[in-house]
């Protein structure tokens, strides 16, 4: 996957006209019932689709009970239910889809990501890359905080494998733990702890099932006659 530097956009902005004229043209191609919708301001709303591929494990709230259709409505904040920390992994590659308009920004679709998955680190540790298809490779590149994502998928196109949103780690280099609560720090540890052990255990029943089947090889060939 290579990196595309953001190119800066100087077209000018969509008339109300044009914008309804690619709406309907979004529409007639859209298979899945996710149309957009256009408001009488000149706004409008749509879904957009969002691939976590986070490396590193998230800080959510210990003991919390799954939300409820109430907490929704109500937009109950259940992580400030409790000051207990743990950590985890998100699935890898797992997709979130989100009901957004077209004033929606980056950093709004990051913190709503966050929210769904009560995910209490910092929003600014994360980042929404694009990723575009273009003959035969994959080009990511970062949104500004200031992006619409629904604008971009109005663009492109409903068609996923033209334009997709990912969410990642914001990387800015070396790792800045500095961002890092101790609760966090402790949590990371606790965690490569552990991996390090099934990686000790791994490489362990590897070793062991080879030297099993050397001694058995040479049990074989002392029993043989000479």
């Amino acid at each position: 996957m290579n990196v595309c530097k953001p190119a800066e956009d100087t077209r000018p902005p969509p008339t109300l006209q044009e914008i309804r004229q690619k709406i309907e043209s979004y529409n007639s191609r859209e298979n899945d019932c996710l149309s957009m919708k256009l408001s009488e301001d000149g706004t409008y709303t749509g879904f957009i689709k969002v691939h976590l591929k986070l490396r590193r494990p998230v800080t959510v709230p210990a003991g919390i009970r799954p939300q409820s259709i109430y907490d929704a409505i109500k937009e109950v904040n259940l992580a400030a239910t409790t000051d207990k920390r743990t950590s985890f992994y998100l699935p890898l590659d797992a997709i979130k889809q989100l009901h957004i308009s077209s004033t929606t920004t980056v950093s709004e679709v990051i913190q709503g990501l966050l929210k769904k998955f009560m995910v209490v680190d910092n929003p600014q540790k994360f980042a929404l890359f694009k990723q575009i298809h273009k003959d035969g490779q994959v080009l990511s590149q970062k949104l500004s905080v200031a992006d619409c994502p629904l604008y971009l998928r109005l663009l492109a196109g409903p068609d996923t494998d033209v334009l997709s949103f990912v969410l990642k780690e914001n990387e800015t280099g070396e790792v800045e733990w500095d961002d890092f609560s101790i609760p966090e720090l402790q949590n990371f540890l606790t965690i490569l702890e552990k991996e390090e052990q099934d990686k000790i255990q791994q490489v362990q029943k590897k070793y062991d099932k080879f030297r099993q089947k050397l001694e058995e090889a040479l049990r074989e060939s002392q029993g043989k006659p000479g």
